[in-house]
């Protein structure tokens, strides 16, 4: 919005400000008689420029729905910034790194825009282009480190997409067809060569969309589908897509997308592709170039992961063929907006009905309540109830997925999850037994 100076409607209606602070109805009130607001206005107090800044015009990344906010000096961080970003840019980082410009243009002012003014956000920084990660590593290795527990500076980051490698008995297809009802496993792939989205250029989504759209028209067999532009979805599509739980996270004036400039120009050139038989899914310029997603229900791990990685593949292939590869380096692994999703980038998880576990949720003892997270966490996975955290979940359905990211093959992570799953029910038929939570526990050591 600004300080100084008058606007009309037009000017300030399409930016995410105009509805933090209140929309139509607040400016309306605000306007003088010439239909305009004047942004000196004490009762106007720009939530993009309350931590700092002031808009920098001449980006050459701004929109009419975005204009990106630079700093010259630190911001003025409060308690409520929570984010990694906010905990380890210091004043003299800040100074080293100020000026400092990526040759497409991405300045740590974007870097750190998303963190400053969305300040619950847990990471708090983005990358707008490969670049970024040598040129801003003094701040985005230590955030990787608390978040990750990955040294970036010491140690190397494996691949592997060979599923044949994965353990996964008779027995444990079996049980996990008793207890989970689906599988899904998801992660990131980025075009090298073209800007992430917070720092993307209209062309540059078009081209990124261009070569995706070449990857999925080449696929056959179960992996054969169709690609829908996000901004010519009929009604009809789109409720079918939001039945199934396809559609990805709209832009809200206050998460990572929008603070981050991802959500420039939104929809055009963002899609959703999905196979016939709805087990493949690929999200196209959202908060990455590609969201690969496999899935299907119930508890065949391997069938989902060899999906998974034929859909990698494919996305591979086809970036070659246009001449570049997928952004990846031997220190992160695969690169992303994010410095969440590095590394694997990899997210496996089940729905899972654990109804012992989920009686102890409404249990008046601490430790029985935080048993499943207690359990899950021994083995490196994390759950997430329906109701939130340490509460009950309806029906007793629990997503269970992968704590890690980084410093892991994605063989090695699906296999720590198929492993640490096993362990989970076992649990959970111990419970069914008539064991306490705390002979649970003591069992951990020697599962």
């Amino acid at each position: 919005m600004g300080a100084g100076g008058s606007v009309a409607l037009a000017d300030v209606e399409n930016l995410p400000q105009f509805k933090i602070l209140g929309g139509r109805a607040k400016f309306d009130a605000l306007k003088g008689e010439d239909g305009k607001i004047n942004l000196s206005n004490p009762d106007i107090n720009d939530p993009y420029l309350k931590y700092g800044g002031a808009y920098n015009n001449e980006d050459p990344k701004n929109t009419k729905d975005f204009v990106y906010v630079k700093w010259t000096e630190k911001p003025n961080f409060g308690p409520e910034h929570k984010s990694a970003m906010a905990k380890h840019l210091t004043p003299e980082l800040f100074e080293k790194l100020k000026d400092v410009q990526s040759s497409k243009g991405y300045s740590l002012s974007n870097v750190i825009m998303t963190g400053v003014v969305t300040p619950h956000l847990g990471v708090g920084a983005t990358a707008g282009d490969e670049e970024c990660f040598d040129l801003f590593k003094d701040l985005y290795y230590p955030i990787i480190k608390q978040w990750h527990g990955y040294d970036a500076e010491t140690q190397t980051h494996p691949v592997d997409l060979d599923p044949s490698k994965l353990v996964f008995t008779d027995d444990q297809r079996a049980e996990f067809n008793q207890y989970v009802l689906s599988t899904r496993i998801r992660a990131a792939r980025n075009i090298s060569g073209h800007s992430l989205p917070p720092g993307a250029t209209a062309e540059d989504r078009k081209e990124v969309e261009e070569i995706l759209k070449n990857a999925f028209s080449g696929l056959t067999g179960e992996l054969a589908g169709t690609y829908y532009e996000l901004g010519n979805l009929s009604d009809e599509r789109t409720v079918f897509l939001l039945s199934k739980g396809f559609l990805f996270q709209i832009p809200t004036e206050k998460n990572l997308l929008t603070g981050a400039g991802a959500a420039r120009s939104w929809p055009d050139n963002r899609g959703i592709f999905h196979n016939e038989t709805e087990t493949a899914l690929c999200w196209v310029n959202e908060e990455d170039h590609c969201r690969i997603i496999s899935m299907e229900n119930g508890g065949d791990i391997p069938s989902v992961f060899t999906r998974f990685c034929s859909l990698s593949d494919a996305l591979k292939v086809s970036a070659e063929s246009k001449g570049t590869k997928l952004m990846w380096n031997e220190k992160l692994g695969f690169l992303g907006t994010c410095p969440s999703n590095l590394g694997t980038g990899l997210r496996a998880s089940v729905m899972i009905v654990l109804p012992e576990f989920n009686k102890l949720m409404a249990s008046e003892n601490q430790e029985d309540k935080e048993l499943l997270d207690f359990v899950c966490s021994a083995f490196d996975l994390q759950p997430r109830g329906s109701a939130g955290e340490h509460s009950a979940a309806e029906g007793g359905k629990f997503d269970v997925s992968n704590k890690q990211r980084l410093g892991f093959s994605e063989v090695e992570l699906v296999q720590k999850m198929i492993n640490g799953v096993t362990k989970v029910i076992k649990c959970e038929k111990m419970l069914a037994g008539g064991s306490k939570g705390a002979e649970v526990r003591a069992a951990l050591p020697t599962m």
